[in-house]
């Protein structure tokens, strides 16, 4: 076969076979590399997006190293013969078999090819090498624009060759070539013969559409996980109540607390959840104060949170009883379609006698601080609301003093502490929560020390200071 190099320059010399072999072993040292971290990654996130995309990553990353050391090992090896009777197949998983060359002589019509394009284009190497108006027989219809335009360009104005196309073989598999070259010129400067090498890519451009389609599932996952996070954190700031600064109750008559409370949002990356909390003054000119939290994440749960609290309010306007209103509350989730678990404290306070009257549903007891000091109020028995049908809740009552400061919270208030430890931790603020001079003060000091960090779940904290 004529040199693929123009006449006035010289044929560069070939690399030695040490060097090519010390390149291969690198390859393949690389490649037991590469398969031992996918192994390790197999069983990350099987179902998920992410896990999908990085093991197609690592195939592919495979796939190319596997051609790469067939490419070394053909440069070492030298070309097959142009009559190989039995073309080796590729091997398993590998992106191609081998590197295929050709040369086309403008001046005589001939063509000649190595064994190694036979096998790409599935001819049989026994038959005379297709000339450049033949080839296009073998392209499929809507890509022979292509080849025709990249060797018309080659001869014409010499252009190197560098593009695909799909190719049909014998029994219909159809196969993408990418095709590279450039014009041979003569001692006069014209266009000879053209030169160009071939290969199979179909099993490349398979497994990159395989990591541009788990890469775009990726995409479409957490573009779906913001626009849920975004529709949740609207529907709660839609039914918490919308405070800054502090809030006093009742608006009639002398005002007895000073009411402040927080909504702390977790990172970005976690949906909302179904934490809520809420101050209203009642009819009978007590008020209700409540919080709690539904288990999940979402819009599904913050809409479940929305139904819940329009609940309480409904019911403690009509006259129910913390106990009382926790049974209901448990019936109506235990009657939902989806079947939620949720956890609260309603307190109803009466401001005539400054008497605190509340019961919870597996939650955190209210904290109260007085003098410089805090505590733990006692629990009435009360299991979680959706846990088991017909539960009973117990009550408890508890007198109050002007000063006295109540502390209700949810159970991702403390990062990384939840129950005995996270009270614990809150109580150590007494001396500092007693002598702030509003609820709101309160709250800036609790905010300052638990929630200004990164926070691996959503919470709500609200604060009552009895005034008169």
């Amino acid at each position: 076969m004529p040199s693929h190099l123009s006449a006035d320059r010289p044929a560069a010399e070939p690399p030695g076979r040490g060097s090519v072999d010390a390149l291969i072993s690198q390859t393949r040292r690389l490649k037991g590399d590469v398969d031992a971290v996918r192994r390790d990654a197999e069983g990350a996130e099987p179902d998920h997006p992410r896990g999908r995309w990085q093991r197609a990553l690592y195939d592919l990353a495979l796939h190319q190293l596997n051609d790469l050391d067939e490419h070394l090992a053909q440069l070492r090896d030298g070309p097959l013969p142009t009559a190989a009777p039995e073309p080796a197949a590729p091997a398993p998983g590998s992106l191609l078999s081998r590197v295929g060359s050709a040369e086309w002589n403008l001046l005589t019509d001939e063509a000649s090819w190595s064994g190694e394009l036979y096998e790409i284009l599935g001819r049989d190497p026994a038959t005379p090498p297709l000339t450049l108006d033949e080839l296009p027989s073998l392209v499929l219809d809507e890509d022979r624009p292509k080849l025709t335009a990249l060797v018309t360009n080659c001869l014409v104005d010499a252009r190197p060759i560098d593009g695909e196309f799909r190719i049909a073989r014998r029994g219909g598999d159809v196969r993408t070539v990418h095709m590279m070259g450039e014009p041979v010129l003569d001692a006069d400067g014209s266009t000879a013969s053209m030169w160009a090498v071939l290969r199979d890519v179909s099993e490349l451009r398979r497994s990159q559409r395989v990591v541009s389609e788990t890469r775009d599932s990726l995409t479409d996952r957490r573009q779906d996980a913001r626009t849920e996070h975004r529709l949740a954190a609207e529907l709660q700031e839609a039914v918490l109540p919308p405070w800054l600064g502090s809030l006093r109750l009742p608006h009639r008559g002398a005002e007895a607390l000073d009411l402040a409370a927080r909504r702390l949002p977790a990172s970005t990356h976690t949906l909302i959840g179904g934490d809520w909390y809420d101050a209203l003054e009642l009819t009978d000119g007590e008020t209700l104060l409540s919080i709690g939290d539904l288990t999940g994440h979402g819009v599904g749960v913050t809409s479940n949170m929305t139904m819940l609290l329009g609940a309480v309010r409904g019911m403690a306007m009509a006259g129910a009883p913390p106990g009382r209103l926790m049974a209901w509350l448990n019936q109506l989730l235990d009657a939902t379609v989806q079947p939620a678990l949720g956890s609260a404290v309603c307190c109803r306070y009466r401001p005539a006698t400054r008497t605190l009257v509340w019961a919870q549903a597996g939650h955190p007891a209210p904290l109260l601080f007085r003098d410089g000091t805090g505590c733990v109020l006692n629990a009435p028995d009360g299991v979680l609301l959706g846990a088991t049908s017909g539960a009973v809740y117990g009550q408890a009552e508890e007198t109050l003093q002007v000063g006295d400061l109540l502390l209700l919270h949810t159970d991702g208030l403390v990062p990384g502490h939840t129950g005995a430890a996270a009270a614990h931790l809150l109580l150590d603020l007494a001396p500092r929560l007693t002598g702030a001079s509003s609820a709101e003060d309160c709250l800036r000091t609790v905010v300052q020390e638990f929630g200004e960090g990164e926070r691996a779940d959503n919470a709500c904290v609200l604060v009552a200071r009895v005034t008169s």
